[in-house]
């Protein structure tokens, strides 16, 4: 019989682990200059043993100048002590008062001039710079300027907080209904996720009333979170509404500025567009009978020819829609004036702040590395709490205990903040040796460069080089880079070994442009104009370097007379 008992084992095994100190370096190396300046002022809040460093020192003239009159101060007091003492107590307090301000705010009202005016001290100017607006703001403002029912108001809501950055909506009326029906319903205690139950999400925008959501719809067998029914009541819909509330409110906001959101794809908000320029040109009279068939051409297109229509196939078209080869490309003309991402207008992306974190100067003629230290603060170990440390018995345990914590941290924090600071000028001075061609005469010279060679010419790991690069710009000659674009692979053949992938994907971009539009070349003719060159490559990685540049086929660039 087999009796259950506690037995203690001893195991030996080796383990990398990763102290606080070098996880501390590893995530100091990976930031930027910007990133830094952040994480050292977080630093210097929670620990007060870091003190910024006085970039600005005082002359030696204004500090004898301020010890003589602190002197001649102190020698006065001690000559004349019973005179301040006099002058002290004869001082009338109500000489503090300031009674012609006092009288001028309260007893006269009239008009005042410029230098009478009290100087107050006020906000900031950009403190009343405004927000841009977002899609989502400019539609809920459109959408509180018509009546509506409540329903209908409802739905238009979680319609547009459905919408993606293009304007397209992202989420099934089915969703959207399910949505209601729960809002509707209300929460209940302890509602348990079945299989293929839709779990709703809600983001909250709680600058308006009536505060839209978006969904996120997920299918498990129990849930991972929270209850759907811990659902805050201000992220659902006001009131619910039925699948007619939901069309028409649909419809609604589709036909807000900008014309074509809400749509499902990209046929069903093009065709939007062209309706409601049909219906403006009948609203104001202005029909033209050549523009109404233009528009109208443009219609059958997009509804039925679409797919025709990506790859130019005019006369596929024309035969589709009865219309001749004319009339197809001038729809076609039309066509490209409409907006496939209607959402961009207003969800505009914010342009990225760059601040090169080095700079390759050439001095003579070799080419120095100067790290951009500016707005940086110069950290050290307070004097104060250095000092309570050697205090001995004089300090409580506890604080003895915390101090020396902090100091430790602090110290830690300035090695590896130049321990990145070295790491960096290492890798750039291994960068400027082997792209020296590069700095000199152009992105054409750019050779290739695995960041494995740089790591075992530094003698560190090819992650730390990785780090060091990461996010990361240099200001050249040539302009500012990102450490990360020196490093790219080689191209095989006989002189291909020197060629970067780069600057390939640049010959292929080039060869495409200097085509003619009537007779594009092939990816197979691209390749043998690149052997000539001596740089062997396959047709089928020119196809991948075209794809990935983003290049029509040969079909989809050939214009067609």
């Amino acid at each position: 019989m087999v009796f259950l008992q506690n037995k203690l084992n001893l195991k030996v095994s080796q383990k990398q682990i990763l102290t606080p100190g070098l996880v501390q370096m590893v995530s100091v190396l990976a930031l930027n200059k910007l990133e830094l300046k952040e994480m050292i002022d977080a630093e210097m809040v929670e620990n007060p043993v870091l003190e910024e460093m006085e970039v600005s020192i005082p002359l030696l003239d204004d500090v004898a100048g301020k010890v003589e009159a602190r002197e001649r101060e102190e020698t006065r007091e001690r000559q004349e002590p019973e005179a301040v003492s006099a002058t002290a107590d004869k001082k009338d307090p109500f000489e503090e008062i300031d009674f012609g301000s006092f009288f001028r705010d309260y007893l006269d009202p009239g008009y005042r001039s410029f230098n009478e005016r009290e100087d107050i001290e006020r906000p900031s100017f950009e403190n009343f710079l405004s927000q841009p607006a977002t899609l989502s703001d400019h539609l809920l403002w459109q959408l509180g300027s018509v009546n509506v029912r409540p329903g209908v108001r409802a739905a238009a809501e979680l319609v547009i907080g459905n919408l993606n950055e293009d304007g397209y909506l992202t989420a099934s009326e089915d969703e959207l209904l399910g949505a209601s029906k729960k809002s509707a319903e209300g929460p209940e205690p302890q509602e348990s996720a079945l299989a293929g139950t839709v779990a709703v999400r809600a983001v909250v925008n709680g600058h308006h009333s009536h505060t839209p959501f978006e969904l996120v719809v997920s299918r498990a067998v129990a849930p991972a979170g929270p209850p759907p029914s811990q659902i805050s009541r201000s992220a659902v819909p006001d009131a619910p509404f039925v699948r007619e509330d939901l069309g028409e409110a649909i419809t609604l906001v589709q036909n807000f500025d900008p014309v074509g959101v809400a749509a499902r794809g990209l046929r069903e908000c093009l065709l939007i567009q062209i309706k409601h320029l049909q219906k403006t040109r009948d609203f104001e009279g202005s029909a033209d009978p050549e523009n109404d068939q233009v528009i109208e051409d443009a219609a059958k297109i997009v509804h039925g020819q679409l797919h025709l229509l990506q790859n130019k196939q005019y006369k596929e078209m024309a035969r589709a829609i009865a219309r001749p080869l004319e009339a197809v490309i001038q729809a076609h003309e039309f066509i490209r004036t409409l907006d496939p991402k209607p959402g961009l207008r207003y969800n505009k992306v914010e342009p990225k702040l760059i601040e090169p974190d080095v700079a390759f100067v050439k001095h003579g003629d070799e080419y120095l590395v100067m790290m951009n230290d500016e707005d940086l603060p110069q950290l050290r170990v307070s004097p104060t709490y250095r000092r309570m440390l050697h205090q001995g018995q004089t300090v409580e345990k506890d604080v003895r205990s915390y101090v020396k914590d902090r100091y430790k941290s602090a110290v830690q924090l300035i090695k590896n903040i130049e321990q990145r600071r070295q790491t960096i000028l290492k890798v750039c001075y291994a960068i400027i040796r082997r792209q020296q061609e590069f700095l000199d005469r152009g992105i054409d010279m750019l050779k290739p460069m695995m960041i494995k060679e740089v790591a075992e010419e530094i003698g560190v790991h090819p992650s730390t080089v990785s780090r060091a690069v990461s996010n990361k710009y240099v200001h050249t000659v040539q302009g500012v880079f990102e450490l990360r674009y020196f490093f790219s692979e080689g191209v095989q053949g006989p002189e291909g070994a020197g060629t970067s992938l780069l600057i390939l994907k640049r010959r292929v971009k080039k060869l495409i442009e200097e085509e003619d539009s009537a007779h594009p070349l092939t990816d197979d003719q691209i390749t043998r104009i690149l052997q000539s060159q001596g740089i062997q490559v396959t047709r089928r990685t020119v196809a991948k370097y075209r794809e990935d540049m983003k290049i029509p086929s040969t079909h989809q660039r050939r214009t067609r007379n």
